[in-house]
């Protein structure tokens, strides 16, 4: 038998024989405690996890599309493969998190931290990154409209992320490797326009 438990009251707020033969399609686990659970491969579509605690949860290849994880804690978590398309996930902490080649189009992720995670491939187009990426994984990241107002992305890795039609106004960007990355204009970082002779000289 499965029990979920409030992370504060210790109250069982689900019980199951198991996670894998129930549907799971908005099931309602705010400020449950998830830590180190295997929750791998699960549809967990709008899912409630607001305040949940997912820290070292094994998420990889789970579905969280339009899922609620607001103020969550998913710190160390596996979330690799999975989707969190038009996942709310606003002022939640991802520190350390792997979240390699995750689909994360529209997602909401306003204040969040994302200290030293892994977003290797990740598709963030069109998402709100207006966190905390300090030392983070973008390398290869997909983020052309994302809004990045104002991130931290100190010392992160773009190398070869695709940030055409972003947002970059107030973003800080000490220290970050944009090697062969695609600015906000379409133009990759470092790469010098070829300078032209007018038509008429011909020395």
């Amino acid at each position: 038998m499965i029990e979920i438990k409030h992370k504060e009251t210790g109250e069982v707020i689900f019980q199951v024989e198991s996670l894998r033969d129930v549907n799971l399609d908005g099931v309602k686990w705010a400020r449950a405690n998830l830590a180190e659970m295997d929750l791998s491969e699960l549809g967990l579509q709008r899912a409630d996890l607001t305040g949940a605690d997912l820290t070292n949860a094994n998420l990889s290849g789970t579905d969280l599309q339009s899922a609620i994880m607001n103020d969550a804690i998913v710190d160390g978590a596996n979330l690799a493969g999975g989707n969190m398309t038009d996942t709310f996930a606003k002022h939640a902490n991802f520190r350390d998190a792997k979240l390699g080649g995750v689909t994360m189009r529209y997602a909401k992720l306003q204040g969040s931290d994302f200290t030293g995670a892994d977003l290797s491939g990740c598709d963030l187009s069109m998402s709100d990154m207006r966190g905390n990426f300090n030392d983070a994984n973008l390398s290869q990241a997909d983020l052309r409209g994302a809004d990045l107002t104002g991130a931290n992305l100190i010392g992160a890795d773009l190398s070869g992320a695709n940030m055409h039609e972003s947002k970059l106004a107030d973003t800080q960007m000490t220290r970050a490797n944009l090697t062969g990355s695609i600015g906000p204009t379409g133009r990759k970082y470092g790469v010098k326009e070829p300078v032209t002779k007018p038509w008429w000289r011909f020395w």
